[in-house]
């Protein structure tokens, strides 16, 4: 249950900061960091969405919209997808962290700030998460982790207060939808976008396609699942991602699932 005197904690922590620069990606824990560290510190933040092919363009057009609508100045980079992370190898995470937060420092830096700051929470500790490793060697500050924020905690604060997303449900990038060991192409990346789009705007929040080459396997949440069983909607559906590019269409029967490439690194820990 969230605490208010962690709140307090929070923002105490964020002024003996003075200024800071934050990674903001749009999503519910990077919004309630920059609106957190807005109350603290007022013109002192920076915000900054770093723009590549395996981002969302939805996501990036809310990650500016929002940082316009609380008057916080922003700044989006534009990277790409890096030769290191090409073949998707399992420790993806870490080295797009590692390359993405060094840009992010340099970045800090030549505008005379000394931290860069992440959304990072307490619940991210209990998933295989190699990219924090890439964090905690550059330097980056996580005050949601260390004022033990969980994803509820958030949620509740930001709910409270208004903070614009509030319920947005919870998002990672592109490259999560495809399996490890496998190369990654702008293609594939375009058809993951388009299907997950066209299935959001359906109603379907909680969605993933993962995809493997000509197959696309959609995962719903448990409780939409019974939504589907209507032969038109599935005609649909099936038409639409065929349309997009892919020869197959599947269904993860077991339901939405956070995470759920991971199942093949058996052992691996963040």
């Amino acid at each position: 249950m969230f605490a208010p005197d962690r709140y307090k904690g929070l923002i105490n922590h964020l002024k003996s900061l003075k200024t800071c620069m934050i990674a903001f990606s749009g999503g519910l824990d990077s919004t309630f960091l920059l609106w957190a560290a807005h109350d603290a510190l007022k013109e002192g933040v920076t915000a900054v969405t770093v723009s590549t092919p395996y981002m969302p363009g939805w996501e990036i057009r809310e990650a500016i919209e929002i940082a316009q609508n609380m008057g916080i100045r922003h700044k989006l980079i534009k990277l790409p997808l890096i030769d290191e992370i090409r073949f998707n190898p399992d420790d993806r995470c870490y080295r797009c962290k590692r390359y993405l937060f060094s840009v992010l420092k340099e970045e800090a830096l030549k505008e005379g700030i000394h931290h860069v700051l992440d959304g990072t929470n307490a619940d991210d500790l209990k998933e295989y998460r190699p990219g924090m490793k890439a964090l905690k060697e550059l330097g980056i500050v996580s005050p949601l982790l260390l004022q033990e924020f969980t994803k509820e905690d958030i949620r509740a604060m930001s709910r409270l207060n208004g903070v614009p997303n509030w319920q947005k449900p919870p998002y990672a990038c592109l490259l999560s939808r495809i399996p490890y060991g496998r190369e990654i192409t702008l293609p594939e990346l375009e058809r993951i976008e388009k299907s997950e789009r066209y299935l959001m705007d359906m109603g379907f929040a909680f969605v993933r396609v993962r995809s493997d080459g000509v197959l696309a396997r959609i995962e719903f949440r448990r409780e939409d699942r019974k939504r589907l069983f209507r032969e038109e909607l599935l005609d649909d559906i099936s038409k639409t991602l065929k349309g997009f590019g892919y020869g197959f269409v599947g269904m993860e029967l077991e339901g939405y699932q956070t995470g759920s490439m991971n199942r093949t690194l058996k052992g691996k820990k963040s």
